[in-house]
This record gives structure tokens, C-alpha cells and sequence, in this order.
């Protein structure tokens, strides 16, 4: 029997409900939670394992809400098939029936709209039903699985936390790690790499502090709104006039806040800020740019004081393992056939998975796979209007195909950790 046929034949024997799987992906979906706050998420997978009598070992609360189940199933590779599990605080305006009406107050104790607007549901719900479909297959593969669903990867602390919260000492040290996401792309598809797969990203709160008075005197004040005016219009010419146009940067300005009414100047601004970058060299930078623009738009314009600059998130560059990459690659190329893209681009959006691999010096390898409706895809090709008229991740719009979405997130699941675990 040839490789391809032999995965076709495992997972078809392998039979799970995924109607019972779409409606826990609606259930997810519509009970978003923040990052940190992800409790009843982690509940209701961590239920979800205990339902399966598979001897699952479950750990909860590891790292705020992390959970990892661990399946020892004989003499093998140790892997780990890795899910994130918090929301956005996004108002949602898909019109899905099942859409999120949920609120909830952030670590700042503001309430704000809650939405999966990333796919972070779609992730849990795949790596559920494949923890079920590897259980049904366990007569085809040796070795130990582990289903670790990690909080908080939005503000990019949630898989140091874990390891900081004792993941290796609760759980075996896995020989690799894999992960994927749901993206804009034509739903059925799969995108991979070898070397960088996703950006290393930067943010910043900047306050810059200025003298406030009456707006009928701003000969009295130095004026933050005008300051920050400034600064933001500057740190536009980063990318366009300091990085060499063959090198990748971007540098986003998010959010600006200064005052509370037009009659009064306010004494300060927020501004934060988020870089991408794809190369060290290019990172160190972007970022003294930053600190430079920052500060000499400040003298110029008489602030009180030094700006203050506080990094705020940090993720990692994520890198492919050449070897493992390769792996997953021929097992993708054999079952997904042209549906699997092996030189996908690099993405500019940014993960922390790959700190569950480097924090024990083991390899990772991540995907990408297409949650956007076929038919609609290409339609919207042939107009040209891919960029303009399908929505991206952190859109309000953003709203996965259940089908053929999660069935292609639960293959990819399993034929890469069947490429390592498989029975010779």
C-alpha cells in the first residue's frame, strides 16, 4: 500500500461526528473569551478530553488557564499538537446567527466587545476532534501525543507563561512541536515553509508629556495632540525611507489618545505602537528609529520631559525546522495534493507557539490553512478584489466556513503527527 493511500485509509477508517464538532465550534465561537480570562474555554475542552475514556492525563491551570492532555501510547516520538484559545475584544458584525454578543471587562476594567476574530475557536475545536480521530487510531502509531490548548497568545505571553508555570515538569518534553492557523485564504488549502514562517513583532505604549491649559491659549501649553501629530507622521518614513525596500518592516500605529474635550489641551499622549520585522538587523533598525523619532520630535516641540517608552509585547520569529518542515511536507504533498502550497509566504502577522519547542531547544514547524468559503474565493479573485472584499483576521468581519475549514484543520492535524508516530 502506498504511503498516501495508507494515511487516505487511516483517517477514513477513523470516523468522528463532526456534526457534533460543528456544533462545538458555534459554541466556542459564540462564548468568546479575552486573553487571561479564557476559563470557561479551557473547562469545556478539558471536559471534552475527559469525554473521550482515552486515559488522556489532563492538567489544568497551567500558566493562568493553559491545559495540556497528555496520551502515552507506547515506545516513540513525543508530540506536541498545539491550540490557542483566547478572543479579541472586537465588536462582531458578521450576522452569523451564532455570532458573539458577549462583553467583558479587560485587564483594565473596561468593558469592551468580545469576538474570535482570529480563528482561535476554529484551532481548539480542530485539535479536539483530532485528539478524538488519534484515540480511534491508536492501534496505527506508537509514541506519546500531547493536546496542549495555550491562553493568552494574543498579547503574547500565554506559552511563556505555561513554560514559566511548570508545563515541563507536569508533562513530557516533547521531541517537536506543531501548530497551524485559519487564515484568508481559499478554504481546503494548506500553506507551509521551510525557515520563516511569521514575524517577530514589537509593541510599545509611549506617553509623551507636554504642559496642558485652556484651549483659547495654546501660546500658554505644549500641545500633545500637535506633538503626537508629529511623531506618528514620522514614524511613517521608517519603512519607506530607513529600511532597504528588499527587506520586510512594518510599523503600525494603533492607537493615539490625548485629552477628553475640545476646550481643554491635555498635559499628555499616548501613542502605541507595533513593529513587524523578519531580520535582526532590520528590527534593531526600526526600533532606534522609533526611540530617535520619538525623542527629537519631543525637544522640537519643548516638551516637559524625556518621553517614556515601554515595550509592552514581544513574539518571537517563527522559524521552521528544516528537518521536521520537509517531513510534514512529503506527508502533506501525498495526502492534500494540490491543495498544498509548500512556499507559502512568509506571514507578516506573529505567534508565540515556537517558545513551547525553543525553551527545550526542539524543533517546531507551523501552517497555515484556508478558512474562506471556495466558491466565494474565487469569485472574488476573478473581480480582483481579494484584498478589498474578503475579510482578514481582527476584522469584525472575519468569519470562517465551518466546512470544509475545520475538516481540513483536523487532517492537518493528524497526517503531520501520524508522520512522526505512524507504525512502520
Amino acid at each position: 500500500m502506498s504511503p498516501e493511500k495508507d494515511l487516505d485509509s487511516l483517517l477514513s477508517s477513523s470516523h468522528i461526528d463532526f456534526d457534533r464538532y460543528e456544533t462545538l465550534y458555534k459554541h466556542f465561537h459564540s462564548h468568546p473569551e479575552l486573553s487571561l480570562q479564557e476559563a470557561q474555554t479551557a473547562s469545556t475542552a478539558a471536559s471534552h478530553l475527559k469525554l473521550l475514556n482515552a486515559s488522556y492525563e489532563i492538567h489544568t491551570s497551567i500558566g493562568g488557564h493553559g491545559l495540556a492532555g497528555v496520551l502515552r501510547n507506547g515506545i516513540g516520538k513525543t508530540v506536541l499538537l498545539r491550540a490557542d484559545m483566547d478572543a479579541l475584544p472586537v465588536k462582531e458584525d458578521t450576522g452569523l446567527d451564532y455570532a458573539s454578543k458577549v462583553t467583558m471587562r479587560d485587564n483594565d476594567g473596561i468593558v469592551k466587545p468580545v469576538m474570535h476574530a482570529c480563528g482561535h475557536d476554529m484551532h481548539v475545536t480542530a485539535l479536539l476532534a483530532a485528539a478524538e480521530r488519534l484515540v480511534k487510531m491508536k492501534n496505527s502509531w506508537s509514541g506519546t501525543l500531547i493536546v496542549l490548548f495555550q491562553p493568552n497568545e494574543e498579547r503574547a505571553g500565554g506559552a511563556q507563561a505555561m513554560v514559566d508555570g511548570g508545563l515541563y515538569s507536569k508533562i513530557p518534553i516533547p521531541d517537536l512541536v506543531l501548530g497551524q492557523h485559519v487564515m484568508a485564504r481559499k478554504a481546503g488549502s494548506i500553506g507551509c515553509r521551510v525557515g520563516n514562517i511569521m514575524s517577530e513583532a514589537d509593541s510599545f505604549k509611549i506617553t509623551l508629556f507636554c504642559r496642558g491649559g485652556h484651549g483659547s491659549m495654546p501660546h500658554r501649553t505644549v500641545d500633545p495632540v500637535v506633538l503626537a501629530a508629529s511623531v506618528v507622521m514620522k514614524l511613517q518614513t521608517i519603512v519607506s525611507r530607513e529600511v532597504d525596500p528588499d527587506q520586510f518592516a512594518v510599523v503600525t500605529v494603533g492607537s493615539l489618545q490625548a485629552g477628553q474635550t475640545e476646550n481643554i489641551i491635555a498635559d499628555r499622549a499616548e501613542i502605541r505602537v507595533n513593529v513587524r520585522t523578519q531580520d535582526r538587523e532590520v528590527r534593531q533598525r526600526v526600533l532606534a528609529g522609533i526611540r530617535r523619532i520619538v525623542k527629537g520630535e519631543c525637544e522640537a516641540s519643548g516638551a516637559t520631559k524625556e518621553p517614556l517608552i515601554e515595550e509592552t509585547t514581544k513574539f518571537p520569529l517563527s522559524v521552521n525546522d528544516k528537518s521536521i518542515t520537509k517531513s510534514v511536507h512529503e506527508s502533506f504533498g501525498r495526502f492534500f495534493g494540490n491543495r498544498f502550497d509548500p512556499d507559502t509566504a512568509c506571514s507578516t502577522a506573529s505567534e508565540d507557539y515556537s517558545i513551547l519547542g525553543s525553551s527545550n531547544g526542539k524543533p517546531c514547524c507551523f501552517w497555515f490553512f484556508g478558512g474562506v468559503d471556495e466558491k466565494t474565493w474565487d469569485e472574488t479573485k476573478n473581480r480582483g478584489r481579494l484584498a478589498e472584499d474578503i475579510p482578514v483576521n481582527h476584522s469584525p468581519f472575519f468569519a470562517p466556513v465551518i466546512q470544509p475549514t475545520l475538516k481540513t484543520g483536523v487532517d492537518a492535524l493528524c497526517v503531520a503527527a501520524l508522520t512522526f508516530m505512524r507504525n512502520s
